[in-house]
């Protein structure tokens, strides 16, 4: 299969950054709403029986919140990209970081994760 030099841009060009940069905010967006979909699917499944952490985890991602969790050896981590709205900053701040740590823990669990899609 051969491919044109102009349909693909040459790596290190400005035209394959911006091309990246693009992807991974669409891969971002995706992962976002997939996440707001499975945290309510998992309501819908589970209604009556949702815990305190997925509540404020859908509560700050309603709000428009943008962290996503990178799990990895049952390490959780939280890393931000893009701004979140100041609802949702707020939210984090008052709400999710004055929570001890296990507590922290399970609501960062119920984020998009940085793997997802």
């Amino acid at each position: 299969m051969t491919t044109s030099k102009s349909s693909v841009p040459q790596s290190g060009t400005d035209d394959a950054r911006s091309a990246d940069t693009e992807r991974a905010e669409t891969d971002r967006k995706r992962a976002l709403e997939a996440a707001r979909r499975n945290a309510s699917s998992a309501s819908d499944r589970d209604s009556g029986t949702e815990t305190p952490s997925l509540k404020l985890a859908k509560e700050y991602l309603s709000l428009g919140g943008h962290r996503r969790s990178m799990i990895d050896d049952n390490s959780t981590d939280v890393r931000q990209w893009d701004e979140d709205p100041p609802e949702a900053e707020q939210f984090w701040k008052e709400r999710v970081e004055t929570l001890p740590k296990d507590q922290r823990k399970q609501v960062e669990d119920f984020l998009p994760t940085i793997n997802t899609p």
